[in-house]
């Protein structure tokens, strides 16, 4: 008898693929087994509000409703429809598994014992429910429970009745000191409170904070956060049965659509000690700097040297750091007021010149004064110098395997002025798979690139500096080949001068005035023959070409502990090339009367292209999930005497970090699908612009190996392509045209896992095609009716796999 046959995902043995299907299906029947005869096994909870809200207020509410700080007893998560970690705690209290495999598989980490249903927690939990709504401004909300209980299985909902929230009517202040009162006064457009909004507590918390901040910002250093005090002073008394009581609200209030408002009122109380110094301002005194104290280091040392500058006492053991390095970098300034800015803007600027591993800044009363604070900045050097290895190795359809290494060398500390030089040697190499010839060489790629940053504006004339962070002068060079076996080699010799800078705490700027790239392209002469000869728009991407221009890139990013549950990254790059070349041009032209130029001389033309590139990404974060989505587009417009973008700034689609059910390089133009011979010899597909987007569900699964490393899983949508801005004969689709954006948009789908380290993410994806942007064999996109799973042919041209180091975006 024939053995049947099961199908291999990237080489999982059958027998752990069978293993875990028969764990799944006992996970799923099997966690009541060892339940007692009065438990409950609690499978299901669920929130069901009801009041004035918008399906956007509802939908955030529950979110917070069902957090575990509210609802104190919450089901097992499960994975593929069924409570492993359950099953496992089962399989080690109750079975006592012990060997290596079950010794790797019960890991503390992935057990959980079963949430067993408690009538006393759902009670707590709407208690803490009705609490939390009223500090939202639901003073009138109710919350029930009930719970249905099957086969020692217990299902629980939470019946909410928010009514009305209160609304803010009016703010006043009062704050007997008028120094203070100004203060408050002038910062009074950045108040969190807002009239005609929703009163909420947390608000009030917050405003509580802000107005801590900006006082002591002002100068007032000993300023306690206690003093300010809110009082909510409800109106419309006649909604209430009880006017002592602003929350017992008659019952006919909540069948009107009249929403109840209230005032708040700001106080900012003297304290009770008349000579307290909390009310007061505070002036710097003297400022001391310790460039190179070490830890359990006490700054009374004797054998400190002592150098006194304009503003600074530096006192140091060896001179590390030149003076006037960290005259710029300290925002203090002697009988300047205290200020919260200050500091911090300081703490950044030090940090920001990597010469410390720890920057420490404390104030001290001043001896013999009264209201004067000396101030002291404590600095641990890091080590001056640095080198890094990196080391990755790849997989894909179009090839077999790939290799790359980069050492790094790192100088921070340049001539004592904190001027870092980077140095970056890199090589890597493609391998493929040949039926007769067994591996053999693809591509290999190698360059050499050096960076050399100051930490200030290296410009003729001043500007006006943002003193968060330390602004940069970047001087760049560089060397890169390419070399693809058997069809061209690429060098790209790199110039480049550029300024970085933060413009806030979440915004940062790269501007480069100054960008030059060479060019160089070698074909070989069967290459150049069989495929870019037939192609006369590859012909002209492959021509030598100066890249030279400016650019510039805008970059936001909020990802920090103040954006937990949702963040943003977006980031926008323009590039110019051709415009100060052509100045070049023209003044060459002239010098020589019109008988040479750079083209000529050279003999290699200019490029002249605007290029633009646009990446939003979004992130909303869950105790055990995440949800990512991204929306690229990227356009680029040859202009003058250039027809095309050189090879190098052309876009692709397909691949590990684009859209996944395709190949690399593979997808477009258009609806353009080569199926020449030429395809197989060089299958990049290139255009003028791309567009994508793409949306990731993200989920753990399991901590391995003692919780060092985390099994993650991934569903994902991919969806765009590439086009070309004018009509391309030899590709036909392959124009962009509005109307059949639709028609021409390639849509995948697939699921991955990670082995995510911290430090470092293996991740392998499948993708799969539902769309394809030309017509197949059966309908003219729609690809999901012709799947055939059960066709193992099919499924090696279909299924693309990728493996890749990190997340996608």
């Amino acid at each position: 008898m024939k053995k049947p046959t099961y199908p291999s995902f990237s080489g999982l043995p059958r027998q752990h693929l069978l293993w875990l299907m028969v764990c799944l299906f006992l996970a799923a029947c099997s966690n009541t087994r060892y339940l007692q005869e009065n438990q409950s096994l609690l499978v299901d909870t669920d929130v069901d509000i009801k009041g004035t809200l918008t399906s956007t207020e509802k939908t955030d509410l529950k979110n917070d409703l069902t957090s575990r700080s509210l609802m104190l007893q919450q089901p097992n998560q499960k994975f593929l429809g069924s409570r492993l970690k359950v099953w496992l705690y089962n399989q080690k209290n109750y079975e006592k598994k012990s060997n290596w495999f079950w010794n790797l598989m019960l890991s503390e980490r992935n057990l959980e014992a079963p949430v067993i249903y408690d009538s006393v927690k759902t009670q707590e939990s709407m208690e803490r429910m009705v609490a939390y709504l009223n500090n939202q401004g639901y003073f009138y909300a109710t919350v029930q429970s009930r719970h249905d209980v099957s086969g020692q299985k217990a299902s629980v909902t939470y019946d909410v009745n928010t009514g009305k929230n209160f609304i803010i009517r009016k703010i006043n202040y009062d704050i007997p000191d008028t120094a203070i009162a100004k203060v408050v006064k002038e910062g009074e457009r950045l108040s969190l409170l807002r009239t005609d909004v929703p009163y909420k507590a947390s608000d009030l918390s917050s405003e509580r904070e802000r107005l801590t901040r900006l006082i002591r910002d002002a100068g007032y250093y000993k300023f306690n956060r206690d003093l300010v005090v809110f009082t909510v002073d409800t109106l419309n008394k006649s909604f209430f049965v009880d006017p002592l009581n602003p929350f017992e609200v008659m019952p006919n209030v909540l069948r009107t659509d009249q929403k109840p408002t209230l005032d708040v009122e700001v106080s900012i109380q003297q304290p009770e000690d008349t000579n307290s110094d909390q009310t007061k301002r505070f002036y710097l005194n003297k400022i001391y700097i310790y460039p190179d104290l070490y830890l359990q280091e006490s700054t009374e040392d004797s054998s400190f040297h002592t150098t006194e500058t304009r503003n600074l006492i530096i006192k140091y053991h060896q001179n590390i750091v030149r003076p006037r390095v960290l005259m710029r970098a300290v925002q203090l300034r002697p009988n300047e007021r205290y200020s919260t800015s200050n500091y911090s803007n300081t703490i950044n600027r030090l940090y920001d010149l990597n010469l410390w591993q720890f920057v420490s800044l404390q104030y001290k009363d001043a001896k013999d004064t009264v209201q004067k604070l000396d101030a002291y900045i404590q600095l641990t050097p890091r080590k001056k110098q640095e080198i890094s290895t990196n080391f990755d190795v790849t997989t894909s359809n179009d090839y077999a395997v790939g290799s790359a290494i980069s050492l790094g060398y790192r100088h921070f500390n340049l001539n004592r002025a904190a001027n870092e030089l980077h140095i970056t040697l890199k090589g890597g190499i493609e391998l493929r798979n040949q039926a007769r010839a067994g591996l053999s060489l693809q591509a290999q790629e190698y360059g050499i690139n050096a960076d050399y940053v100051l930490p200030r504006f290296m410009l003729p004339f001043r500007v006006r500096q943002n003193y968060r962070s330390t602004a940069k002068t970047r001087i760049s060079a560089g060397y890169n080949s390419l070399r693809r076996i058997d069809k061209f080699n690429i060098r790209t010799v790199t110039a480049s001068l550029g300024y970085e800078w933060n413009e806030s705490i979440y915004k940062r700027w790269s501007v480069k005035p100054f960008n030059l790239n060479y060019v160089g392209v070698s074909l070989t002469p069967e290459f150049e023959r069989d495929v870019v000869q037939e192609n006369p728009y590859l012909r002209r991407s492959f021509e030598p070409a100066f890249i030279g221009g400016e650019a510039a890139v805008f970059m936001f990013s909020n990802d920090d502990i103040f954006h937990k549950r949702q963040n943003t990254y977006f980031r926008a790059a323009i590039e110019e090339s051709g415009a100060w070349l052509e100045g070049v041009n023209s003044l060459l032209n002239a010098v020589t009367s019109k008988r040479d130029n750079l083209e000529s001389a050279a003999n290699t033309k200019i490029s002249r292209f605007v290029r633009l590139d646009l990446d939003y990404r979004h992130y909303w974060n869950y105790n055990r999930s995440s949800v990512a989505t991204r929306a690229y587009l990227g356009i680029g417009l040859p202009y003058g005497q250039s027809d095309v973008l050189p090879y190098v700034r052309q876009f692709t689609s397909g691949g590990p970090n684009s859209i996944r059910a395709w190949r690399l390089r593979t997808l477009g133009p258009g609806s353009y699908y080569d199926t020449s011979y030429v395809s197989s010899i060089f299958p990049d597909q290139t255009g003028d612009m791309r567009f994508e987007g793409n949306v990731e569900y993200r989920f753990n699964i399991l901590r391995l190996f003692g919780g060092t490393m985390m099994l993650k899983g991934a569903t994902f949508l991919d969806f765009g392509n590439i086009w070309m801005l004018k009509e391309d004969t030899s590709r036909p689709g392959a124009a962009f045209h509005l109307k059949n954006l639709y028609q021409d948009m390639a849509i995948g789908t697939g699921a991955g896992v990670r082995l995510d380290f911290s430090y470092f993410v293996i991740r392998l994806d499948w993708g799969i095609p539902l769309k394809k942007p030309y017509p197949t064999e059966n309908s003219k996109g729609w690809y999901i009716g012709e799947w055939t799973l059960g066709d193992g042919r099919w499924r090696r041209d279909n299924i693309i796999w990728n493996v890749a180091i990190g997340y996608p975006f």
